[in-house]
């Protein structure tokens, strides 16, 4: 079986009509590292019931910094969802940084909330319960069985838009119009 071996690491995941997983339907997905390992990444646009004012307090952190208190928690995916990750630009420099490329970090240690709370930086974050993971292979497959469309990542799409614009605009940076997906896949 004919398997994707391209690097998705900086790719949109947008999830197909048909995606039966609930943790996935209806997502796009941000990529943060892929390789034979395996695949990890944000949902970038669900976000819960909780903003960062109220995850600052349950951590027992002072947000200081005006701009960031209504700002949205999101469900980043069903690994670790008892976790905070923060998606960031700039990379910057933390305790515990998967460097994605030069402009971009994913951090799990609690310095950047600290630092966003005190000093307002990094400025350009989405701060996540949890993530996403795939086992090696497990994401080539689920693309050859038609579970996601990709398209190289926009930073602009998670960083300046509202979260229910973002899988519109990932579409259509494909020329797609979510109309235009069908619920059922074929092969040629």
């Amino acid at each position: 079986m004919d398997t994707v071996s391209s690097n998705l690491t900086h790719h949109f995941l947008i999830a197909m009509p048909h995606m039966a997983d609930p943790h996935f339907a209806r997502t796009l997905t941000y990529i943060a590292e892929h390789n034979d390992q395996g695949a990890l990444g944000l949902i970038v646009n669900r976000p819960i019931d909780m903003t960062l004012e109220t995850l600052f307090e349950r951590v027992e952190l002072r947000l200081d910094v005006a701009g960031f208190n209504a700002q949205p928690v999101y469900f980043g995916g069903p690994v670790q969802t008892d976790r905070g990750f923060v998606l960031h630009r700039p990379t910057g420099d933390w305790h515990s940084t998967l460097k994605v490329n030069d402009e971009i970090g994913l951090t799990s240690s609690r310095d950047i909330l600290q630092a966003i709370g005190s000093r307002g930086e990094p400025r350009e974050v989405l701060v996540s319960l949890g993530f996403a993971a795939w086992t090696a292979g497990q994401l080539e497959q689920e693309l050859v069985d038609n579970a996601w469309l990709t398209v190289p990542a926009d930073m602009s799409i998670i960083f300046d838009l509202p979260s229910e614009e973002r899988l519109t605009a990932a579409l259509h940076k494909l020329g797609i119009d979510l109309t235009q997906l069908s619920v059922v896949a074929g092969h040629a």
